[in-house]
């Protein structure tokens, strides 16, 4: 990479260490910047328009939001390709909505409630607790995430588990010969399950084996930084050059818009539409602090509303 990413994250999102991992994988250097479980987010808010949901990737005034945007840029920058979550076969792609969908809720609600309580006690206090359950329901207000009863997670993890058995008894990683977005898009769910249970993964030798190996990827070369780099690396630079849009556009180039998840975490970014290709989305924020800044988004499942 020519220039080093910042990673907005807290250390137990499991979606920031699906990130982590793809600096492993591509033994990149990379900068760190801790940011609050829940928002208020004064260290990235400011850059990603008040976007609701963690990791946040940061390389000088473009702000990547969504961990499959960030695989996108990690997979171009770094020409590793197996780092991509675009271009999967259909049994690949399968598997990555099973795992980052079903299985990623019933990964916490396949874990005893008392021992779940206990793991964020442990971690954020009583008062910490009972603002982390308020912000992960207001999180999922409104979005189309189906509740998933403890039996019902129990069966999806067991279906998981069948499927990756399955692959890996004749290789070691989940798509071929070398770990890609598949293992570590597979492997966040059951690191949150194992950290949230403090438990061994109790799965079949096959997966724990590979459970294993993934966690042996490491983050890469991690450094620690201060909002005020962060704030100065967005203030210093210039987005990037945007791709070549689409012709048939939802709505026009230049247009004041809202860009929002459909899922879960429905806050809106404002914006002015600056890209849209198959794969992303881009607007384009002038901020009287950093100037103009891009913020990137995937196609898939956000919207674009004009304002």
């Amino acid at each position: 990479m020519t220039d080093a990413f910042i990673l907005h994250h807290y250390d137990r999102s499991p979606y920031a260490e699906k990130v982590r991992l793809m600096f492993g994988v591509t033994h990149s250097e990379w900068q760190s910047l801790l940011s609050p479980p829940w928002p208020p987010r004064p260290n990235v808010d400011p850059l990603a328009g008040g976007y609701r949901r963690i990791p946040v990737a940061q390389c000088g005034a473009d702000i990547f939001c969504d961990s499959a945007v960030i695989a996108e840029e990690v997979a171009q920058r770094t020409a590793c390709q197996a780092l991509s979550p675009y271009g999967l076969n259909d049994a690949d792609q399968s598997l990555v909505s099973l795992a980052e969908g079903e299985a990623f809720f019933s990964a916490i609600v396949a874990v005893p409630k008392l021992r779940a309580l206990t793991t964020m006690l442990m971690a954020f206090g009583p008062f910490g607790v009972s603002r982390f359950m308020k912000d992960r329901a207001s999180l999922l207000k409104g979005g189309k995430v189906s509740r998933v009863t403890p039996e019902r997670a129990k069966e999806v993890l067991s279906e998981l588990f069948s499927t990756m058995a399955s692959r890996l008894q004749h290789q070691d990683w989940l798509s071929g010969d070398a770990p890609s977005i598949v293992d570590l898009s597979v492997y966040h769910p059951l690191w949150l399950h194992a950290n949230v249970s403090r438990r061994a993964l109790v799965a079949p030798s096959v997966v724990t084996a590979w459970f294993a190996r993934v966690a042996e990827i490491g983050h890469g070369q991690r450094r620690e930084i201060s909002q005020g780099e962060a704030f100065a690396a967005a203030r210093d630079a210039e987005p990037v050059a945007v791709p070549t849009s689409l012709d048939d556009l939802p709505v026009a180039l230049g247009t004041t818009v809202n860009v929002a998840p459909e899922d879960y975490g429905l806050v809106p970014v404002s914006g002015e539409l600056a890209a849209v290709t198959d794969t992303r989305i881009i607007v384009a924020r002038d901020t009287p602090q950093f100037g103009r800044l891009h913020v990137h988004f995937p196609r898939k499942n956000y919207s674009i509303t004009p304002r």
